[in-house]
């Protein structure tokens, strides 16, 4: 949990990459997302390289690739701008959002594998969230919408939107269990960088006491 008055150092320690945009497996291109494990290894969605790499704690120096890295493409070996990644602890597999491809893709973490295979397409996946019950929530930028899968199937449930795009709105939308419309609880002052402001948000994280870390992407 974090508390309201928690602050964060201004400097950071660079833990994968930072040697300058590449494909190298010390370099990374556009890193679009990230998921960190249990034991604290990190896995990134390597946006630029179409593929996703691992970082193990500690190991600043080189990652490794453990999905995709095949060039840009639609075979099952291959994956085309991902846009995030999550694990599935259950089966030990990457859950990867395969976002020009427009498919999810499920990717053993068993070594030896070498390719995936689509659990949902015909989908602009742009984000991934899996709760405790291993439902899968699937954000889709073309159809505005977030809709709930069980692994398996195909069409899913729309839990949020559905009415038409909501595009660089720059703001944060809450949407209860069951509701026709989200309620806006971060942003919606238009783009700005004031503290009542966001511009383009990327990326949000909720802790137990309902506290929302968001990250803004600056354009």
């Amino acid at each position: 949990n974090i508390p309201v008055n928690a602050t964060w150092k201004q400097n950071g320690v660079t833990i994968a990459g930072g040697n300058e945009y590449g494909d190298a497996t010390n370099q990374l291109n556009f890193p679009f997302a990230l998921f960190v494990d249990d034991d604290q290894t990190v896995i990134i969605a390597d946006f630029g390289n179409h593929r996703i790499m691992r970082w193990k704690n500690g190991d600043t120096t080189n990652g490794q690739v453990v999905a995709g890295g095949n060039g840009e493409g639609n075979g099952l070996h291959q994956l085309y701008r991902p846009t995030d990644v999550l694990i599935d602890k259950e089966t030990d597999s990457l859950i990867i959002g395969d976002q020009r491809n427009g498919r999810v893709i499920r990717w053993s973490r068993r070594s030896g594998t070498t390719q995936g295979e689509i659990l949902i397409d015909n989908i602009s996946c742009w984000g991934l969230a899996m709760d405790e019950q291993r439902y899968l929530y699937v954000s889709d930028t073309e159809k505005g919408e977030v809709r709930r899968y069980q692994l398996g199937e195909k069409n899913g449930t729309l839990v949020a939107g559905g009415n038409g795009k909501d595009n660089n709105n720059h703001h944060v939308m809450k949407w209860n269990k069951g509701a026709k419309e989200g309620i806006v609880v971060a942003g919606g002052q238009g783009r700005g960088n004031a503290l009542t402001q966001l511009s383009h948000p990327n990326g949000i994280f909720v802790d137990t006491l309902g506290t929302l870390v968001t990250i803004e992407r600056k354009i």
